[in-house]
């Protein structure tokens, strides 16, 4: 009599925890909606139809499998969307895959990103409008085997904590207004990985306190502009010394 009355606590404990997760997983695509400006209204999504798999069948979304609504990865690529990073992500526990990517997103990467999503593996952000700092705290996405940042408005210094991504397979800062040394474990990547970033140095770009091609010339620039103010300067003294007083 024990036993069966403990399965059946198990058994409803289960279907409890699964209840919330999968109005966790709605009420996040509920607040994406709701606090991102969609001007050709590809988020038109109805939350009516409250059976098993209804919001898998949602654009952009995509479930574990078609039997329960666990989102495994939202692809909401160039689709227009504008606003602040949506908070409401933190509800998506089970995301493995985000991709915001060529839309105009703008503010800062959330913090507690990993926090919200610990599971994610592909996360890209490109091609937005995002600033602030990388947060260091992206170490925390232990999982991350994709992390595209590339051509946002991102600034300051690459964090050493991403070198201990060790998943990591694909990785792009490309295009931002990153300074500073880049840390020596991601030089496993290419050059292009780090272009468009004036401020960056280090492998694989050129060493640092090294000049770029646009100091050097104008170093060159100001050498000749001060050879020629001496040519001229030492001309008029000596025509002022040895022709005008002669006279």
């Amino acid at each position: 009599m024990k036993i069966r009355f403990i399965l059946a606590s198990l058994l409803l404990l289960s279907y409890s925890l699964l209840t919330v997760s999968i109005e966790d997983d709605v009420k996040c695509l509920e607040g994406i909606q709701n606090s991102i400006k969609d001007p050709d209204g590809r988020l038109s999504w109805s939350f009516t139809n409250t059976t098993f798999g209804a919001i898998c069948r949602l654009t952009g979304v995509a479930c574990w499998n078609e039997k329960e609504n666990r989102i495994i990865s939202l692809n909401l690529s160039s689709m227009q969307l504008s606003g602040q990073f949506p908070e409401s992500l933190h509800l998506c526990h089970s995301l493995e895959t985000l991709d915001l990517s060529d839309n105009s997103l703008s503010g800062s990467i959330p913090v507690d990103l990993c926090k919200w999503l610990p599971y994610v593996v592909q996360l890209d952000l490109s091609n937005n409008h995002l600033s602030g700092p990388i947060p260091k705290q992206i170490v925390e996405c232990k999982f991350l085997n994709k992390l595209i940042l590339s051509n946002n408005k991102l600034s300051g210094s690459i964090p050493f904590e991403v070198s201990r991504l060790d998943r990591l397979k694909e990785f792009s800062v490309a295009g931002n207004d990153l300074s500073g040394t880049i840390p020596s474990d991601l030089a496993r990547f290419p050059e292009e990985s780090f272009d468009g970033n004036s401020g960056l140095c280090g492998k694989p770009l050129g060493r640092c306190g090294r000049f770029s091609g646009k100091d050097i010339g104008i170093i060159i620039a100001a050498g000749v502009l001060g050879a020629l103010v001496s040519i001229i300067l030492g001309s008029l003294i000596w025509w002022w010394f040895f022709v005008r007083v002669r006279k």
